[in-house]
């Protein structure tokens, strides 16, 4: 018996589970100040830069390894679980933030948050485990582009999260903004229940789950592929959660609005990106990409008013903007017996980065606050305009040294370019003899 479904309702699914995991990322970020604030603060302050860094990452970090099991096993545990099970956890992760400090305290509460935080990335692994294939599957002919339209969804919900966030601030306390992720956690699981998926990717295309695997690891330059995901990651990912905590003060406006405004950015040139990459290749673009972003990072860390941080936050945006669909779309027309793993792989590879760099850059930013401040017990003694400037200056210097990234990104790209650009001349050249 052949199962019927609707391609254009399966997309939406995708789009409403993708838009949820955005949704709750934003969120995070937008009330991380507010948690800091009112718990973190009072436990550890020398070290509250550090630890709400470390809790926003552990998101990453349960995406990052959800996202590789469950892609390698998508065919036994079934895309219709996965997002049924995705909806299930972006609802359960902003009920555990929300509700400990009400069942815990001291460091316990500090516990609680983490492990909610962990909670939403397993969701977030789920979404990212089942859309990407599905779509690939669903659009063969037009993955780039059908990529690049999904994600643009992404930074949807960032807008809608980020909005949230800021307007509501005044009339709602944090963890209330927290708790509006439930709502399309639960539409996600309603609409992923009742909708009909096709067959098996792998039972499509013959391709058997050890051929699958060794795809990847018979050809090493995949992990070329691999690192660079990396890099691309956390130049977009880890300031986006960071961009509220650390700019707020020094440019004069809150952060989340410029994340806000990047994310429209994207939104709008994600849908146009994959004819772009068409014309000028998938390696040329994130290039340029990498150019762009490794400017604005700088730009960031320089900018002191808010004309300067939206002038760097449209720099530093045109340049992540198309990096994560790109580089799935580039794995995936590289490596197309790799499948559902392959894309995977490299999605994991963008989560750790964050889980690896958000904690670097909390940490960075604490060090630097008491190194401007004479120490430890001169930066205690802190307080108002005073300690402001410390954290502002600290906060800059995070942003400069994150920029190094998008420019070990230049060399990579630019010798993948060159690579492909060479073996095109010469298949051209030899049909042409």
């Amino acid at each position: 018996m052949t199962t019927t479904f609707n391609k254009g309702r399966l997309f939406w699914l995708g789009v409403l589970a993708l838009f949820t995991a955005a949704s709750g990322l934003a969120i995070r970020g937008a009330i991380a100040g507010g948690l800091k604030a009112e718990w973190i603060d009072p436990i550890a302050p020398l070290q509250a830069g550090e630890l709400i860094a470390a809790a926003l990452g552990a998101a990453f970090l349960s995406f990052a390894i959800t996202l590789f099991v469950a892609s390698a096993l998508l065919d036994q545990i079934g895309m219709k679980r996965c997002l049924v099970g995705a909806g299930l956890c972006f609802a359960a992760g902003p009920l555990l933030i929300v509700t400990a400090g009400s069942v815990a305290e001291g460091m316990g509460i500090y516990t609680i948050v983490w492990a909610g935080m962990l909670l939403s990335g397993i969701g977030w692994g789920l979404t990212e485990a089942a859309i990407n294939p599905l779509t690939a599957q669903l659009y063969p002919e037009d993955t780039t582009h059908r990529l690049n339209v999904l994600h643009a969804w992404f930074p949807g919900g960032i807008i809608v999260g980020g909005l949230a966030g800021f307007f509501l601030s005044e009339t709602l306390p944090w963890q209330g903004i927290m708790a509006l992720v439930m709502i399309p956690a639960v539409a996600t699981v309603l609409l992923g229940a009742t909708t009909a998926f096709p067959p098996p990717l792998r039972k499509e295309s013959g391709v058997t789950f050890g051929e699958m695997i060794a795809e990847v690891f018979r050809r090493p330059s995949f992990f070329i592929w691999f690192g660079a995901m990396f890099l691309t990651a956390a130049s977009e990912l880890a300031p986006g959660q960071w961009i509220d905590v650390a700019l707020s003060n020094r440019v004069g406006m809150r952060g989340i609005l410029l994340l806000v405004y990047v994310n429209a950015l994207m939104f709008v040139f994600r849908h146009f990106a994959g004819r772009l990459a068409n014309w000028i290749s998938n390696p040329a673009l994130l290039w340029i990409s990498s150019l762009l972003a490794a400017i604005g990072l700088f730009m960031l860390g320089q900018a002191q008013s808010p004309v300067a941080a939206i002038l760097a936050s449209t720099v530093w945006g045109l340049g992540v903007c198309v990096m994560w669909p790109t580089m799935l779309a580039s794995v995936g027309e590289r490596y197309p017996r790799g499948g559902a793993w392959a894309m995977g792989l490299v999605g994991s590879a963008g989560a750790l980065a964050s889980f690896f760099v958000l904690p670097q850059l909390g940490a960075m930013y604490d060090q630097a606050k008491i190194d401007f401040a004479g120490g430890p017990e001169a930066f205690a003694a802190l307080t108002g305009d005073a300690r402001l400037a410390v954290e502002d200056l600290a906060a800059s210097l995070s942003f400069e040294r994150l920029a190094i990234l998008p420019v070990i990104l230049l060399v990579v790209f630019g010798l993948v370019w060159l690579r492909e650009r060479g073996k095109t001349r010469a298949q051209l050249a030899g049909r042409a003899g």
